[in-house]
C-alpha cells in the first residue's frame, strides 16, 4: 500500500468513526452558573399538516393542469421496458431508485429522504439479484454513492456509482452486470454519500436574478469577514451565469436537474442525457433516448418526462412555516444575532418571470445560494463546476422542520448534531469551516436561547 493510499485509508477510518458517533442519540448539555446541567434538545420532526407539496398560488388553469400531470409523472415508478403494470419504461441498466417520487417524498411529494427507505424494496423488485449495500438501511436515509477517485486512486472521479443493476429482473432477461464493490471503495477511503435535496419552491429559486444573488453576496461584508464568512457563486461553463441547484449548486436549471437525475439515479436516457451510462451488451432493451418529445399524427408535440418533471418542480410552492410562538420569535432573532443569517439569507424577491405566479414573490429560502468552505469535517473530496471538495451550497432551510435527515450525506438526524457538524478546523488540504465562529457562538448561548433557536428552525 502506497503512502498516499495509507493516508486515504486513515482518513476514511476517521470519517467512519465520526459517522458511527453521529448515529448515537445526541443532546447538547450546558453547565449553568449554578452548576446544574440543562439541555437544549431538537424538538424533532414537526407534526401536523406538511404545508408543502402543493402548487404555487396564482397559476392559470392550464398551468395547474401541467403541474398535476407533472406530479403524476414524478410519482410514477419505472421498469425496464414499461411491461410491468402501472410503470413507465427505461429503468437501468444501473439505478439508485425506480422513480423520482421514491426519493423525494418527505414530508410530501417533492421533499427529501423518507422513512422507511424505499431503496430496500427497489433493489429486490421484479426478482432482481442485488445485494443491499452495507450503508443502506431501512431506517436510514436514501443515499447515492460517489467515488472521489478512480478505483486505482490515481485520478479524480466524483461521479455517481449506482447501487443497483437490473440483473435478474424478470423484465431484463439475459442481463448480467455486477454491482460496484462498495466495500473495497470504503476500505480505500474512496466512498462518499449524498441524500436527495428537496425541490420545493424550485421555480422561485430559478426566478431569483443573478444580480440579486451577487448583491446579497456583497452585502454586510465587514460583519461576514469578521466571522470568517466569504462565499462565492458556482457558475455555468456554458454561459457563465449562476448555477443554483444541487448540493454544490452544480446545475443551472430545473430541466438540467431533472434530466441528470433521470439518467443518473433512475437510468432513463433522455434528450438532455441521451446515452446509457452502462452499455453492456445484453442489458440494452430500449432505443435511446428512452424519454423524448412525442409527436402525434396531428403534429402536436407532447412534452417528455423531464419537461413534465421540471414543470412540476417549477410550479411547486415553497413550504409554509408553522405559526410563530414567543419561543420561535426569540429564536428568529438569535438566528440573526449570532450570524446564521449571513449564509442562510432569510429571503429573496424573485424577478420578472414569464410566469406571472413566479413574478416578484418573496421566496423565504433561507439560503444565499452560494458556495462556502465547510472544512475537512464535511468535505467529500468531490469537485463540481467551481465547487471544490470542501465547498457546498448553503442548504435552503425552508421545510427544515419536517426533515428527518440533515447534511449532504444524511449523517445527522438531530439538529444539534447537524449544527456542530458545521464546525471543522482546517488542515493541509482544506481551510477551516466558514461556520466555525457562528457554531462557537451557538455553543455560548444560554440553554433557553439554544432551545429557542432550535424551536425556530423546526418551525420552518
Amino acid at each position: 500500500m502506497s503512502a498516499e493510499t495509507k493516508k486515504r485509508f486513515h482518513r476514511f477510518n476517521r470519517r467512519r468513526l465520526l459517522f458511527v458517533l453521529a448515529l448515537l442519540p445526541f443532546t447538547f448539555f450546558v453547565t449553568t452558573p449554578g452548576g446544574t446541567q440543562a439541555a437544549a434538545t431538537d424538538p424533532g420532526v414537526r407534526g401536523a399538516a406538511s404545508g408543502a407539496g402543493g402548487p404555487i398560488t396564482g397559476l392559470t388553469p392550464i398551468q395547474l393542469m401541467f403541474f398535476t400531470a407533472g406530479q403524476a409523472d414524478f410519482e410514477q415508478t419505472q421498469s425496464v421496458t414499461g411491461s410491468v403494470p402501472n410503470t413507465g419504461g427505461g429503468l437501468g441498466p444501473r439505478f439508485n431508485g425506480e422513480g423520482c417520487g421514491q426519493c423525494h417524498s418527505q414530508p410530501a411529494i417533492g421533499g427529501t429522504s423518507p422513512l422507511p427507505n424505499p431503496q430496500i424494496a427497489a433493489g429486490h423488485d421484479q426478482q432482481a439479484t442485488n445485494r443491499i449495500p452495507f450503508f443502506i438501511a431501512i431506517d436510514g436515509p436514501v443515499r447515492e454513492a460517489r467515488f472521489p477517485m478512480t478505483t486505482d486512486l490515481r485520478h479524480p472521479d466524483g461521479s455517481v456509482h449506482d447501487l443497483f443493476t437490473i440483473t435478474g429482473r424478470t423484465d431484463a432477461p439475459g442481463c448480467k452486470i455486477a454491482q460496484p464493490d462498495f466495500r473495497a471503495a470504503a476500505e480505500a477511503g474512496n466512498l462518499i454519500f449524498r441524500i436527495p435535496t428537496p425541490v420545493f419552491g424550485g421555480g422561485l429559486i430559478e426566478s431569483i436574478s443573478d444580480r440579486d444573488i451577487v448583491a446579497n453576496m456583497n452585502s454586510d461584508l465587514e460583519r461576514k469577514r469578521d466571522l470568517g464568512i466569504f462565499g462565492r457563486t458556482n457558475t455555468s461553463g456554458n454561459d457563465a451565469t449562476i448555477t443554483r441547484f444541487g448540493w454544490k449548486a452544480q446545475n443551472k436549471s430545473l430541466e438540467m436537474f431533472a434530466g441528470e437525475a433521470y439518467n443518473v439515479e433512475v437510468g432513463v436516457t433522455n434528450e438532455l442525457f441521451p446515452n446509457e451510462r452502462d452499455e453492456t451488451p445484453g442489458c440494452q432493451f430500449n432505443g435511446t433516448p428512452e424519454d423524448l418529445t412525442n409527436f402525434d399524427q396531428q403534429g402536436t408535440a407532447l412534452p417528455a418526462d423531464i419537461i413534465r418533471f421540471a414543470t412540476f418542480m417549477r410550479f411547486l410552492d415553497q413550504p409554509k412555516p408553522a405559526p410563530d410562538t414567543d419561543s420561535t420569535s426569540r429564536g428568529r432573532q438569535i438566528f440573526q444575532e449570532i450570524g446564521c443569517v449571513l449564509c442562510h439569507t432569510a429571503s429573496f424577491t424573485t424577478g420578472r418571470s414569464s410566469v406571472a405566479a413566479l413574478t416578484h414573490i418573496q421566496a423565504n429560502v433561507f439560503s444565499d445560494l452560494l458556495l462556502h468552505h465547510m472544512g475537512p469535517g464535511l468535505a467529500d473530496n468531490v469537485s463540481q463546476g467551481a465547487a471544490g471538495g470542501d465547498e457546498f451550497r448553503t442548504a435552503p432551510l425552508w421545510g427544515l422542520g419536517q426533515r428527518i435527515f440533515f447534511l449532504h450525506d444524511g449523517r445527522a438526524s438531530n439538529l444539534v448534531r447537524a449544527i456542530h457538524e458545521h464546525e471543522s478546523e482546517g488542515n493541509i488540504q482544506y481551510r477551516a469551516s466558514e461556520a466555525n465562529v457562528v457554531v462557537h457562538r451557538f455553543s455560548k448561548l444560554r440553554p433557553q436561547e439554544q432551545q429557542d433557536l432550535l424551536n425556530f428552525l423546526r418551525s420552518l
